[in-house]
């Protein structure tokens, strides 16, 4: 029940920030899209499987400037390279595959989702603990899964 009453405020405060409508026939639908929101999917916000959720909370608020900060740095050297007149010497596009020592499915979607936010790099497909990347560069491919993965063991794995 608590999760349902969490998952309706967070929706329903969600929903008054994007849509600004607030007259009374616009705000009913809201709550009452709110409540069944809730009622059907409280359980992928907060699963009950005993897991310490608030731990997590502040794993991935802790992990968000990280890779803010990767980000940035990946757009900057994806901008040099576009803008090298030697361009094509420095592109060197290829697949690749790691395994993952991740072992919840909510880690590994968060890595796969990491992965695809960095400029230069896309998560093709995840299969089971094996990654299939595809990299601009070969620095960015010997970068994975190195530290992102790490970071989002510490802010997710929690066993």
């Amino acid at each position: 029940m608590k999760a349902k009453i969490a998952t309706f405020c967070i929706m329903l405060v969600f929903w008054v920030i994007m849509s600004g409508m607030f007259d009374a026939f616009h705000f009913t639908l809201g709550v009452l899209c709110c409540l069944l929101v809730a009622h059907f999917s409280a359980s992928l916000l907060f699963p009950e499987s005993g897991r310490p959720w608030f731990r997590e909370l502040i794993g991935v608020i802790l992990y968000a400037p990280w890779l803010a900060k990767e980000i940035l740095l990946a757009n900057l050297q994806v901008a040099y390279i576009i803008l090298h007149p030697r361009m094509l010497e420095k592109i060197d596009p290829h697949l690749f595959r790691f395994k993952s020592k991740l072992t919840r499915p909510l880690a590994k979607v968060t890595l796969g989702q990491s992965i695809t936010l960095t400029p230069g790099t896309i998560t093709v497909n995840i299969h089971e603990d094996e990654f299939t990347v595809y990299a601009l560069t070969t620095e960015s491919a010997e970068a994975l899964p190195g530290e992102m993965e790490e970071r989002v063991a510490r802010a997710l794995e929690i066993e």
